[in-house]
């Protein structure tokens, strides 16, 4: 059987000492360039140090990890390792997966890049799935089809408790978000297919968290309904910066479907962090490959 590594960006929220004890899997930190000076998620930044940098309105932005980056950490894994298989955050909120496709051509099909259309904890269910099916004896170019081939059958819904990061980032206008802070809109964005778009407003964050709870549920009893029959879907909570608040959401969502496991809370990547701002919850469902 062959012997195949794991690459994933810092984006599916495994910490790098997480990387360590999960076997086969390696994490690249997601750069950042804060008032000029480079950092690295996980490495010289931590999740404390970003959001304080943000509170004091310091000029952040993200950027895609240095393909002499990655390329040098492939050829050092293929020394070991048959096949690595590059699980990226997804092609439509970054070009760092097609800029991996388009170097993973020279590895002579050693390096398999998979843009399942995912990022935070559905991107880090990519990771386990493809643990399993490397469990399961699936080859690299098995676990590539069947990773892309289950992409979408995912759904995320994160509300956010400010707009100003959201008119920093040109998501929304400047007067948009001068009237949403007037009238206090917390609105619920969502994340399918890799995308992050407008879903709905709410008027405080009891609204904003019911909505969310209705419209995973919606999901769930429609588009996921056979998935969620057949026990592959599972439940998932993102937050920043605001564990108690994680923990209540997560305690609601389990009273409110108590039918669909929820396997873990975790905070989201930085990379979405920094386009939201603190105090922001997320819902996520995601078929688990068995």
């Amino acid at each position: 059987m062959s012997k195949i590594a794991i690459v994933t960006d810092s984006n599916a929220g495994i910490t790098q000492l997480e990387a360590g004890k999960l076997k086969n899997v390696f994490v690249i930190p997601m750069p950042f360039t804060i008032d000029g000076e480079e950092y690295f998620e996980d490495i010289n930044l931590t999740q404390e140090e970003f959001y304080q940098k943000l509170t004091d309105d310091a000029d952040i932005s993200t950027s895609q990890p240095s393909i002499g980056y990655i390329t040098e950490l492939w050829d050092k894994l293929l020394k070991e390792y048959d096949y690595v298989l590059h699980i990226p955050m997804s092609s439509a909120l970054s070009m760092s997966c097609e800029t991996a496709k388009n170097f993973a051509n020279g590895y002579d099909g050693k390096v398999l890049v998979i843009d399942n259309k995912r990022i935070s904890v559905t991107q880090k269910q990519s990771v386990y799935d493809a643990q399993a099916l490397i469990s399961q004896g699936k080859t690299a170019q098995e676990i590539k089809e069947i990773l892309e081939e289950t992409a979408l059958d995912s759904s995320i819904y994160i509300m956010v408790d400010t707009l100003k990061y959201l008119k920093k980032g040109g998501r929304i206008t400047p007067a948009a978000a001068a009237i949403g802070t007037l009238l206090r809109i917390k609105p619920v964005l969502q994340i399918q297919g890799g995308k992050l778009d407008r879903f709905a407003k709410a008027v405080n964050d009891k609204v904003a968290v019911t909505r969310m709870i209705d419209a995973i549920k919606k999901d769930l009893d429609t588009r996921f309904k056979d998935l969620k029959e057949r026990g592959e879907m599972e439940l998932f909570v993102a937050y920043t910066n605001c564990l108690d608040k994680a923990q209540a959401f997560a305690k609601k969502i389990q009273e409110e479907i108590p039918d669909v496991k929820l396997t873990h809370m975790d905070p989201l990547s930085l990379s979405v962090s920094c386009h939201i701002g603190s105090d922001s919850l997320a819902v996520a469902c995601c078929r688990i490959i068995k």
